[in-house]
C-alpha cells in the first residue's frame, strides 16, 4: 500500500535559481526497494522544473516553518547547498534525503504523475518525529495550499481544533510557522468578504 509524505522538494529552475516546495510525496515499494511518485498541480514551477531537469531532492526536515513559509509566501529563501549526483539543490540543514531522477512520467491535464528512483540518499541527523503543533503546522499548511477549494466553515473547524495542539505543545518555531499560516487564512477570508 502506498504511503504519502509530507516532504520538502527542491529543484532548479531553467534560469538555474533554486526552487524549493512543500508536496506529499507518493511512495511505493518494488524489488529495489522505495521509489517516489510526485504529482505536482499545473500550473507549478516545480512542475515545469521537473520536466526541464528531470531531477529533484525529496529533503525531510522537522522545521515546519518551512512549510508553512512556503506555502504562506512569507518565506521561501530557505538555505540551499548543491546536491551530490543531481543537478538540484537539497535544503541545508534537512536531516535526511533522497536525490531521485525521473524514470517515466504519467501525463494529465491536472497533475501529471513523475514516477521517480533514488541514486543517492544520506542522513545528517535524527528524526525523532514530530511533536502535536509540529503536525498541526503541516495540516494547517496543507490547509491553506488548499483555501482555494474548501468552503469557509470546514477552514474554520480544522483551524479551531489544530489550534488545540499549537497551544500545547508549540516552541517559538511552531508559533512563528502558525502564525504565518493565519495570517494567510484571515487574508483569504478579507479577500472573498469585499
Amino acid at each position: 500500500m502506498p504511503l504519502i509524505r509530507e516532504t520538502i522538494i527542491t529543484t532548479t529552475g531553467a534560469d538555474g535559481q533554486p526552487h524549493v516546495a512543500p508536496m506529499g510525496v507518493t511512495v511505493e515499494w518494488d524489488g529495489d526497494g522505495e521509489r517516489f511518485i510526485l504529482a505536482p498541480f499545473r500550473p507549478s514551477r516545480t512542475l515545469d522544473n521537473l520536466l526541464a531537469r528531470r531531477c529533484a531532492v525529496v529533503n525531510h526536515t522537522d522545521d515546519v516553518r518551512v512549510f508553512a513559509g512556503c506555502i504562506s509566501g512569507r518565506r521561501r529563501d530557505w538555505p540551499t547547498v548543491l546536491a551530490e549526483r543531481i543537478d538540484a539543490p537539497r535544503l541545508a540543514d534537512c536531516l535526511s534525503h533522497e536525490e531521485i531522477v525521473v524514470a517515466e512520467v504519467e501525463d494529465d491535464p491536472v497533475r501529471p504523475r513523475f514516477h521517480c528512483r533514488t541514486i543517492h540518499a544520506a542522513t545528517r541527523g535524527r528524526f525523532r518525529g514530530h511533536n502535536r503543533a509540529q503536525a498541526a503546522v503541516i495540516e494547517a499548511a496543507i490547509l491553506v495550499s488548499r483555501l482555494h477549494m474548501l468552503p469557509a466553515d470546514k477552514i474554520e473547524r480544522e483551524v479551531e481544533y489544530l489550534s488545540i495542539a499549537i497551544g500545547k505543545t508549540a516552541g517559538p518555531h511552531e508559533l512563528e510557522a502558525w502564525g504565518w499560516l493565519m495570517d494567510r487564512i484571515a487574508a483569504h477570508r478579507a479577500e472573498n468578504s469585499s
